[in-house]
């Protein structure tokens, strides 16, 4: 008896039907057009300040909101340093007065002579440069640094440090950064896709589309930076870029690993993609939810770079699953079987691959002793995640980035020769009444090394006392002063005095960083817990998945805490390391659980639980594997960013997501799911059909059926698929 399909069911199945294709395609060819010059304008909105970076209603991010209300606000001030380990000389002093007067061309005020050191064997040069315009301050600041390297005597270092000169080699990294992880990203994926798919045409349609979506990700965003206020960090766009490219390949592969066995049962290809489409979709769209509300706690963050990052990656994952479930089976149909040459799945053929036999195999061994499989399994993973004990958060200057830039360099060369703090000195911003006040606090705290006088606002009511520190702006000697700045001016009567400055600004990062651990990982737990719930319909299933897959993340920070020590020789992880990996491997992780989970869900109402798990675990192996290692290879991407963050990001969620793939859900999940028997759907219960399904792996198709014709079956609905599923149905 046919039953009127719901509207949600036609939308979800219209991409693969006969006109469905033609109207999704000019759908997309219309957005694609209008997202184009959109996209293009994004990254003249995008945020670098360092108030964004910074954690929300912090003292540091106030006072350095607060910059642009004095007369030096608009400057970006690169501090460029000579030194020669002899002692300068006459030819050294005449090749730094000379650029003083190059500098002046370049300046967006006044350029004063050389400073020199106690010493004798060092010159410091201030060179103001104008910050309005982000481009040509990078211009301005890339030319300082060529005339300060250019015809130096022998002996003789200079180095371009200070804000403009952080900022130049911030702007290089990223640049540099955004570049090579496209690229190495787009020829990692493709060169797993042609392995795992061994066609010629098959592996170039899911770039595609993640580009598609990746284009549409940038004019959305613009959109509602533009429209709704949305803050657009672009250190958030080589995460995301990552994170696009690796979740939507693994929904292209997911579905097309459906309508891959969807072809080998039906002549019409259309059929085929809608009842894909029917069991692919909602796991995909389930999965899509829970990393996509999982990223929307990050607004709960103080932190900003967090906080930035929750809206921009769900953004991207929700037009990754747009494009990955309307789009791409759209092209699939519309170029039919061929894309998959040479190995074309052909209607009424019986397949049982050497992927599922292996996958057979695996499930045998697991279902002979499920109980002792996964608690050696726990075991293995406890053992790992005991590597993480002792793990040290925060890292100092010279090992944010790999290597050593300009500007660290410069650093080192300041502290050699002048008080550690004098590039970075720390900030107090008060009433301008309060100023002389303030000054003399300061005067009588250990370990500042200079006052210098107060400057004025434009408008006078507020004035910015800076403290030189004895100490490097990122030891914990220069922390301790700090604290001690904080007591002494906030003791100072109506002077609403304000601490910043970089060692300020490090204090409140970590201390806020903290505070977004107790607040979003918990609430990223509960998220998927719910959604998980709601999907399975069921208490036992989500709980036992949430604890693997959070031991997982535990054994992955372990071995990857072993890798930074002890191979990259990094002292620490970054502070965002911590919450970020957390975020990525349980939204990630309990995806690929969501997809296995899914298709044994839906085999147990076939073939009842035991059988039902280890059909599931065949019919999923291979595809999950696969993404899984797709997924890994794309945030390994992210370890040839200069940034150590971003390198330590890139390993934690590799390793996590192998972790996954092939311990957790190919072989912990299983086993407990076998052990624990029904009760693992409680206190709901896979619905049960009279189906007989065939064996494992075997997929049968009805003999001889015309496209389109019915066949001789019963279908229910238009007849587009069969009673109780129609996946394993017999001809």
């Amino acid at each position: 008896m046919s039953r009127p399909h719901s509207w949600a069911d036609r939308l979800l199945t219209s991409p693969g039907g006969r006109k469905g294709k033609w109207l999704t395609l000019i759908a997309w060819l219309i957005i694609v057009a209008v997202s184009v010059p959109l996209a293009g304008q994004l990254s003249g909105i995008e945020k670098d300040e360092l108030t964004v970076e910074l954690p929300r209603g912090a003292e540091s991010t106030d006072v350095a909101g607060l910059a642009d209300r004095f007369a030096d606000g608009r400057i970006s001030l690169g501090i460029v340093v000579y030194a020669h380990a002899d002692g300068l000389t006459s030819e050294d002093r005449a090749k730094v007065a000379a650029d003083v007067k190059e500098y002046a061309a370049l300046a967006a005020g006044p350029v004063e002579p050389a400073r020199p050191s106690a010493d004798g064997k060092a010159l410091t040069v201030l060179v103001p440069l104008d910050k309005e315009d982000g481009t040509a301050l990078a211009d301005n600041a890339k030319k300082v640094r060529e005339r300060a390297t250019a015809d130096r005597p022998d002996g003789l270092e200079a180095k371009l440090t200070g804000p403009a000169g952080n900022s130049l080699d911030a702007t290089d990294a990223r640049e540099s950064t955004g570049r090579a992880l496209t690229v190495i990203t787009v020829l990692v994926v493709a060169a797993l896709l042609l392995i795992t798919y061994r066609s010629a045409i098959l592996w170039l349609l899911p770039l595609l589309v993640v580009g598609v979506a990746f284009l549409t990700t940038q004019a959305v965003s613009y959109l509602l930076a533009k429209g709704f206020g949305l803050t657009v960090g672009g250190g958030n766009e080589i995460v995301v870029t990552a994170l696009l490219f690796g979740v939507g390949t693994d929904y292209a592969m997911l579905l097309l690993a459906r309508y891959r066995e969807e072809l080998r049962v039906h002549d019409d290809r259309h059929r085929a993609a809608r009842i894909a489409a029917r069991r692919a979709v909602p796991a995909i769209a389930a999965s899509a939810a829970t990393v996509s509300i999982g990223l929307l706690c990050l607004t709960q963050a103080d932190v900003g770079f967090n906080h930035t990052l929750g809206p921009s990656g769900a953004i991207a994952i929700v037009c990754g699953l747009a494009a990955m479930t309307t789009l791409f089976p759209a092209v699939l149909v519309l170029l039919g079987r061929w894309v998959f040459w040479p190995n074309v799945p052909r209607a009424a053929v019986a397949v049982k691959n050497a992927d599922h036999r292996l996958w057979d195999r695996i499930g045998g061994r697991i279902s002979r002793r499920p109980r002792l499989v996964w608690i050696g399994s726990a075991l293995v993973l406890t053992v790992l995640a005991l590597g993480s004990l002792g793990l040290r958060t925060g890292l100092d200057d010279d090992h944010l980035v790999v290597g050593k830039p300009g500007s660290i360099a410069g650093q080192d060369l300041l502290a050699a020769h002048y008080p550690a703090g004098q590039s970075r000195p720390a900030q107090v911003i008060s009433r301008a009444d309060a100023a002389p006040a303030i000054a003399a606090a300061l005067k009588g705290i250990d370990g500042i090394a200079e006052v210098a006088p107060a400057e004025k606002s434009t408008d006078g009511t507020l004035a910015v006392t800076r403290a030189v520190l004895k100490d490097s702006a990122d030891s914990e000697a220069a922390a301790r002063t700090v604290d001690r700045i904080r007591t002494a001016v906030h003791a100072v009567p109506d002077a609403d005095a304000k601490v910043g400055g970089p060692t300020a600004m490090a204090q409140e990062k970590a201390e806020a960083q903290a505070h977004d651990r107790k607040v979003v990982i918990p609430l990223v737990l509960a998220v998927v817990f719910l959604v998980l719930v709601a999907l399975l319909r069921a208490l036992v299933a989500p709980l036992l998945l949430m604890a693997t897959v959070v031991l997982s993340y535990f054994a992955a920070l372990g071995i990857s805490r072993q890798l930074f020590q002890h191979v990259l020789g990094f002292p620490a992880v970054d502070v965002q390391v911590m919450l970020i990996g957390f975020l990525f491997l349980v939204a990630l992780g309990v995806d690929y659980n969501i997809f296995l989970i899914h298709r044994i869900r839906e085999e147990v109402g076939h073939r009842g639980h035991h059988a039902g798990v280890l059909s599931g675990l065949t019919s999923t192996g291979g595809v999950i594997t696969s993404a899984g290692a797709v997924l890994a290879a794309t945030f390994a991407a992210l370890t040839t960013a200069p940034q150590v963050a971003f390198i330590e990001i890139g390993i934690v969620v590799a390793v996590g997501v192998l972790i996954d793939t092939f311990l957790v859900r190919s072989v912990l999940v299983p086993a407990l799911a076998l052990d624990v028997g029904r009760r693992f759907w409680w206190p709901g219960r896979p619905a049960a059909t009279d189906a007989a399904p065939p064996a494992t792996g075997e997929r049968l198709a009805p003999a001889a059926v015309p496209a389109d014709s019915g066949g001789g079956r019963t279908w229910p609905g238009d007849g587009q698929e069969p009673e109780g599923g129609g996946l394993f149905s017999r001809a």
